[in-house]
């Protein structure tokens, strides 16, 4: 059994996503970050940088292993599971390439945009537009990788896991705010239907449910 503690954010939905995908058994942990839930004494033990996702692998052959940040998750479960990542040779080089592309490049940059179009005590309009064309770059980025594969790394795998929750939460912003760069964004909206389609997918967004 896996313990997974996560919170409503894409950080922690590209988790819930692979673990569905993967059919691992776990049981989720809400941790409600707008109360500071991520500082409590116990959480800090799993995850020292205060930061959602993180899980503990009860069932690790040398006893529980606990392991945060999202990339390194995703990681670790594609290899517990044998799914999502290839084994060697030049698609695992590309899946990896893919994953860390999202880890130090659009996930940060729309979660700035994001900081500071919306939650900014005031506007800095010099920090708005830099985030907002460096997301449209990315999304470049991607909608060209998408016009040559169906995924981001030919087969489906980690690398669309980590990605999709953050791009469905910023494309039509930046499409509409940069469309001289991105145009249609014709392929990565076919990439977000295509996964927004999978059961599994459809599933670990809605993880974990939070009361209304």
């Amino acid at each position: 059994m896996i313990d997974f503690y996560t919170w409503t954010t894409p950080n922690g939905r590209k988790v819930s996503v692979m673990l569905e995908e993967s059919g691992l058994d776990y049981t989720v942990h809400g941790v409600n970050i707008s109360k500071d839930e991520q500082f409590k004494p116990a959480f800090l033990a799993i995850a020292p940088n205060n930061k959602i996702p993180a899980i503990v692998d009860r069932d690790a052959a040398d006893g529980p292993v606990s392991v945060f940040e999202s990339g390194a998750i995703l990681l670790y479960l594609a290899e517990k599971s044998g799914k999502f990542l290839p084994t060697g040779g030049a698609e695992r080089a590309k899946t990896l390439e893919w994953l860390f592309w999202q880890m130090g490049g659009i996930g940060p940059i729309l979660g700035q945009a994001g900081h500071f179009t919306t939650q900014a005590p005031e506007q800095v309009p010099y920090a708005i537009d830099r985030f907002i064309s460096e997301s449209a770059r990315l999304m470049k980025v991607l909608d060209t990788q998408l016009d040559k594969t169906e995924f981001m790394a030919a087969e489906y795998s980690i690398a669309d896991m980590a990605t999709y929750p953050w791009v469905i939460l910023g494309f039509d912003l930046i499409r509409s705010a940069k469309p001289d760069v991105i145009g249609e964004g014709k392929n990565i909206a076919r990439w977000i239907k295509t996964i927004g389609e999978r059961p599994a997918v459809i599933r670990g967004m809605a993880v974990p449910e939070v009361a209304s």
